[in-house]
């Protein structure tokens, strides 16, 4: 029998750091677009549909840059992705400098969008380099972790996204686009950062995934088991990259209008809803963290599809509107949402080995889910913005599929 797997290996202990690190920089991102969204709506007068063109900017770039960070990472290795990803970020968040003095909704789309590109690069980059750094048996627990501080950055978003763009009293800075040419800009600088001290850090060499797999153990490494077969024609690999369109596509819908449900359904002000977002966040850090405690004893699969199912339930509690019985199920969401993302993620790229850096590119095109299911969410929400969330219960019974069947390699 193969001895018991270790979470990761001393050699691989740094660099699992700052890769740890980029997970919750693009938290943190993510977070402060639904407070961004809230803002437009007051600043800009923008309707609740209209404002759902943020997060497609963000996701849309998903679709165009998976594929082409994908490319990069084969060719140029890891590092230079991460560095990549790094600077795209940072020179979109430059970018709200030229739109907030335009005041320009379609320049700050397209500023969104280059944060985008970068984040893209990022998530196409991080999820497999968390999985490499140690033995496949324990990569469902490695990215579990690294996504669970993606939660803590989620939850510093609206923390500070709420004090600079939906703060009352003490200044204006609520009803004009000051703010976001402060907090962007800063966050920009301090992105760059990271990415110097990265460039300094020496990448250990990983498992070489052209090994022989007679001379492996095809449970402890990520080589693939069926080398003549294509990627499409590994069906856990095509069952992961639907469940994540659907995924994310879920995720934008419910983050997208919190703050709108704490403002119509619980009568809440715009920064005390963005207030409550921070424990929302916080409910997916619990979330991360305990999901990754009971994989150790839970298969990952069965473990997803009992959150998925918990999603379900979550969902119809929600749309009634039922106050803070309803409130507190919006909050569960998050908490079951917490391990789908980096669970479909590691699974659908089990036993891949070349084809590794190319799924990961797809898996992260599905991300462009969260691009336009906001949309309808949003037309929903338009006339009751409870009953919109009956729209994510699609997204979790295929999430559920695919945790209790699809995720099965076939060798």
């Amino acid at each position: 029998m193969s001895p018991k797997a270790a979470f990761t290996e001393k050699r691989f202990i740094v660099t699992f750091v700052f890769v740890t690190s980029l997970f919750m920089l693009w938290g943190i991102c993510h977070s402060m677009s639904d407070v961004l969204i809230r803002h437009f709506q007051k600043v800009l007068g923008l309707s609740k549909s209209q404002s759902a063109l943020v997060p497609l900017s963000v996701f849309g770039a998903y679709f165009i840059m998976s594929i082409p960070a994908g490319i990069f990472m084969k060719r140029f290795g890891y590092k230079l992705g991460v560095l990549l990803g790094l600077s795209l970020f940072a020179g979109g968040c430059f970018l709200f400098i030229p739109a907030a003095n335009a005041e320009s909704f379609g320049m700050f789309r397209f500023a969104l969008f280059i944060v985008g590109c970068g984040m893209a690069t990022l998530e196409t980059v991080a999820h497999p380099f968390a999985a490499s750094l140690g033995d496949q048996r324990t990569s469902d627990q490695r990215v579990n972790f690294a996504q669970s501080f993606n939660a803590v950055g989620a939850i510093v978003g609206p923390a500070i996204g709420g004090y600079f763009m939906l703060r009352t009293g003490g200044g204006n800075e609520s009803n004009n686009l000051d703010s976001v040419k402060i907090l962007y800009p800063f966050l920009g600088a301090f992105i760059l950062s990271i990415a110097i001290a990265f460039s300094f850090i020496k990448v250990p060499t990983l498992i070489d995934p052209h090994v022989s797999v007679a001379e492996i153990d095809l449970d402890a490494v990520n080589v693939d088991a069926a080398p003549n077969k294509k990627l499409y024609q590994h069906s856990h690999f095509v069952w992961a990259a639907i469940a994540q369109f659907f995924n994310v596509a879920a995720q934008a819908g419910t983050w997208s209008f919190f703050i709108n449900y704490g403002n119509k359904v619980m009568g809440f002000t715009d920064e005390v809803a963005a207030n409550y977002m921070s424990g929302f966040m916080a409910m997916m850090a619990i979330g991360r963290f305990v999901g990754t405690f009971l994989m150790k004893f839970i298969a990952p699969n069965k473990l997803l599809a009992a959150f998925a199912f918990g999603s379900i339930i979550c969902c119809i509690l929600v749309a009634q509107g039922w106050g803070w019985a309803s409130y507190g199920a919006l909050f569960m969401i998050n908490f079951f949402f917490s391990i789908m993302f980096p669970t479909i993620f590691s699974l659908g790229l089990k036993n891949l080995g070349s084809h590794t850096q190319q799924a990961s590119s797809f898996i992260s095109m599905g991300v462009v889910g969260g691009a336009c299911f906001p949309y309808f969410m949003g037309l929903i929400a338009n006339h009751d913005i409870a009953q919109a969330y009956y729209l994510p219960i699609i997204c979790y019974f295929v999430i559920f599929m695919f945790g209790f069947k699809l995720y099965k390699v076939k060798h």
